[in-house]
């Protein structure tokens, strides 16, 4: 079995009609199709791709997947905003990041689901079927080699979140969240800082912040309050944050690297 095939549960294989291709493909209008996996497919290969998905809508606050429930589908996000969170023994949660335009849900998820997934508001995605991947992998072997990747980013994203909640403060934690939410909105290029005044829209309650960066309400609140007061951010409304001075934002989350 191959390297994603160890990775992916392939229990019940169900056949896909492969011998008809649709004149168009039903993607060029998808808010992620010039985002992550599906910018790196060829046409031929993104039509194919949306020949095998179900396209789904949630609205906010339901729960579409569920912590250790058998991993029957994994997701790739279209519009919208998910939050992803495991469930602590004492009922607390623990929320592991947050799944927007581009983003895969449950892609490394072994026979069970590894976390649970929630709409934070209305949300679109394309659902999988794990049990027809081998099919598509027969297909286009070059699609199991491009999720492959797909997977091994989310790795390298639970070890950046390690370091989050390991190391830093709870200023250095906030600071990290905006630049790397600023990057998520493509405020700013890969690897480059936004601009000065660059304003980020935030769905997510300040509840999820702090369950997100392992916080308290209160310390997320006053953490946010002390870079107003230091003229690196502007706070206009509950859902947006307008970064100032985003170098010393910068310079703040990268203090315990």
């Amino acid at each position: 079995m191959s390297s994603f095939g160890k990775i992916a549960s392939l229990r019940h294989p169900v056949s896909i009609n492969l011998t008809e291709r649709p004149a168009a493909s039903a993607c060029d209008d998808c808010g992620a199709r010039h985002m992550g996996l599906c910018d790196a497919l060829s046409d031929d290969e993104l039509v194919f791709l949306s020949r095998a998905a179900q396209r789904v809508t949630f609205p906010a606050g339901k729960l579409f997947m569920e912590e250790g429930e058998p991993a029957q589908y994994f997701y790739n996000m279209n519009a919208g905003t998910v939050r992803l969170f495991k469930a602590l023994p004492d009922g607390r949660r623990q929320i592991t990041g947050f799944a927007t335009a581009g983003h895969f849900i449950g892609l490394a998820s072994l026979e069970t689901n590894m976390v649970s997934a929630e709409a934070i508001e209305t949300v679109q995605l394309c659902r999988f079927s794990r049990a027809n991947l081998r099919a598509m992998f027969t297909e286009y072997p070059a699609l199991e080699r491009k999720l492959l990747d797909v997977a091994m980013h989310e790795l390298v994203l639970s070890q950046q979140q390690m370091l989050l909640l390991g190391r830093k403060t709870a200023l250095e934690r906030i600071a990290s969240f905006l630049i790397g939410w600023a990057q998520r909105q493509e405020i700013c290029g890969a690897g480059k800082l936004p601009r000065p005044g660059a304003k980020l829209t935030l769905p997510l309650s300040r509840t999820d912040l702090a369950d997100y960066l392992g916080l308290t309400i209160e310390t997320v609140s006053r953490s946010l309050s002390q870079l107003k007061k230091d003229g690196l951010i502007e706070i206009p409304s509950i859902h947006e944050i307008i970064l100032q001075r985003p170098q010393a934002l910068e310079n703040i989350a990268e203090a315990a690297n």
